[in-house]
């Protein structure tokens, strides 16, 4: 499994991920994936986990991060790590764009 070896922002399709939130997959193989979500203000990235290890940077706006039980407030160059099985979720607190990349790919997303 893997897609392209250059992924155009223009040509890639955002995808709905619930209300205010949308995300674009961009390079992946079945080892791993990187993904950018958007978030308008206000927007809420449910807490959940996954089976996946997450690295998340924050490119623009600042967002509220809950992750393995402590919380903060990152803004642009920030970031996180979800462990596999770790809890985690943002809100928005100014729109903004993060990068995701996981680690297996997240099949789900395809």
């Amino acid at each position: 499994m893997d897609n392209d070896k250059f992924q155009m922002e223009s040509e890639t399709p955002w995808q709905d991920a619930g209300p205010g939130v949308k995300r674009q997959v961009m390079g992946y193989d079945d080892r791993v994936m990187m993904v950018k979500v958007r978030f308008e203000t206000g927007a809420v990235g449910t807490p959940h986990s996954h089976l996946h290890s997450q690295v998340t940077c924050v490119v623009s706006g600042r967002f509220e991060v809950i992750t393995g039980g402590r919380s903060a407030i990152l803004g642009p160059g920030d970031g996180f790590y979800a462990a596999p099985g770790e809890t985690h979720g943002v809100l928005c607190l100014e729109a903004g764009t993060l990068t995701d990349v996981f680690t297996p790919c997240r099949e789900d997303f395809l």
